[in-house]
């Protein structure tokens, strides 16, 4: 995980900060199957969306974590933000509920050659270990 992460950080070191923001736009608000509103991949923009973003909402606040308005809180890296704050089995169990999902992600980011590809299976590799546990 280290190198996966100091190879992202050399990638970025040989970039503009404007060109990281494009790479990031481009991937992840321009490609629907790239997007990180884990949601969006089950319901897409189907009323079935509501409730499941209800109920993630309510999980966050009765859990202390208060998203803020204009949020929407099935985002990856707001759910990052969130298992950072759970123990190391706690995080892997409530990524392990959505692992499905983010190798979708990672799989439609390695087929598009993104250099965030390696980053999301980070993710989807503590998911996956929830399940061993």
């Amino acid at each position: 995980e280290k190198k996966i992460i100091m190879e992202f950080i050399s990638w970025m070191r040989i970039h503009t900060t404007t060109g990281i923001q494009q790479s990031y736009v481009e991937t992840f608000d321009m490609v629907p199957e790239h997007d990180l509103h884990l949601t969006h991949h089950i319901f897409g923009d189907d009323n079935g969306r509501g409730p499941a973003l209800i109920d993630l909402s309510e999980h966050f606040k009765n859990e202390g974590l208060e998203v803020k308005d204009g949020e929407i809180p099935d985002f990856l890296p707001l759910i990052l933000e969130y298992v950072a704050t759970l123990d190391d089995m706690e995080s892997r169990v409530f990524l392990g509920d959505a692992k499905k999902i983010i190798k979708v992600i990672a799989d439609n980011l390695d087929e598009a050659k993104s250099p965030y590809a390696k980053l999301i299976r980070i993710v989807e590799k503590r998911s996956y270990l929830a399940q061993a546990a």
